[in-house]
């Protein structure tokens, strides 16, 4: 008996790699091409509720070009295409030398930083578009599923996205995971941006969501996870990759946990502040190469 209370007494003094994090979950939920011009617009009450619940802006701004692949890069790299060096729509390798290397052997992003760390976490990366899976230290992360749709019965990748990110939160618990749908980019390039279709779209997107913040109640992690909604780019008409404020500016809802409510914040955000913001939530130390901003005026 002495010695089962010594080893309770051990265990109950171990510190705790989340105690001193913000919230001990972290979703975060990317959706491509979505144009902060559609937020008001468009039927989407369950990311509505995550802007009365939370903070956000709808002027977070895109790096140039207003593309996939450079943007997802600069938002869980902390930095601009002049220091990770993607700079194109597909990019998979670096254009330009990355300024710095880690021992993953690509630039430091929140993935491998939050994984160094935090060894024993877990961590889910979730994603539609295979562009993703370069821009990211695969070996951090335990759970990476490439979503096809070939394992739901409407083949529709984007509902594989969800119901994948939902069984995996189920069953995980992860600390920190990415969920990233490839949509509305799309429908944005095949019927166009600010159009019906783009709208349904979005509608549809917004009911995965939903799903996905359910997913997050049934495992009983609601009240210490702080969810943040984002996408890479805009568009305008049928393409994107420009100067247009409809190409470049996007959301950003953060809520949950110690996040102020119903808060339209002023200050500047640039793509790279998500990766800051996210570290700040974990208390990590961002690399000096960084030059992301943590969005700290969204915290209670």
């Amino acid at each position: 008996m002495k010695i089962l209370f010594l080893f309770l007494a051990m265990v109950c003094s171990m510190p705790s790699f989340a105690a001193k994090w913000k919230a001990k979950h972290v979703v975060l939920i990317g959706l491509d091409g979505w144009g902060a011009y559609s937020v008001e617009k468009a039927e989407i009450p369950t990311i509505h509720n995550f802007m009365k619940s939370g903070s956000y802006t709808l002027k977070k701004r895109s790096v140039l070009p207003s593309s996939s692949a450079v943007n997802w890069a600069s938002m869980f790299m902390g930095a601009g295409p002049e220091l990770h060096g993607y700079t194109e729509w597909g990019s998979k390798t670096p254009e330009l030398p990355s300024r710095e290397i880690s021992h993953y052997g690509i630039f430091p992003s929140i993935w491998g930083l939050f994984r160094d760390a935090n060894p024993t976490a877990e961590v889910g990366f979730i994603y539609q578009w295979d562009g993703l899976a370069y821009l990211v230290e695969k070996e951090a992360i335990n759970e990476l599923v490439h979503a096809t749709g070939k394992d739901v019965p409407s083949g529709q990748a984007d509902e594989a996205v969800a119901m994948r990110a939902v069984s995996y939160i189920k069953e995980k618990k992860p600390a920190f995971v990415g969920i990233f749908f490839d949509e509305p980019d799309h429908v944005g390039h095949q019927k166009g941006h600010d159009t019906p279709e783009y709208y349904q779209k979005l509608k549809e997107l917004d009911a995965y969501i939903a799903k996905i913040a359910e997913a997050v109640k049934e495992a009983g992690m609601w009240d210490d996870t702080i969810f943040i909604l984002t996408a890479d780019h805009g568009g305008i008409d049928k393409k994107h990759g420009g100067k247009t404020m409809q190409e470049m500016e996007t959301a950003f809802i953060i809520s949950g946990k110690g996040i102020k409510k119903n808060y339209c914040f002023e200050e500047s955000m640039m793509q790279f502040d998500v990766a800051s913001t996210i570290a700040y939530i974990f208390r990590l130390e961002q690399p000096q190469v960084w030059i992301g901003r943590p969005m700290k005026q969204v915290f209670k």
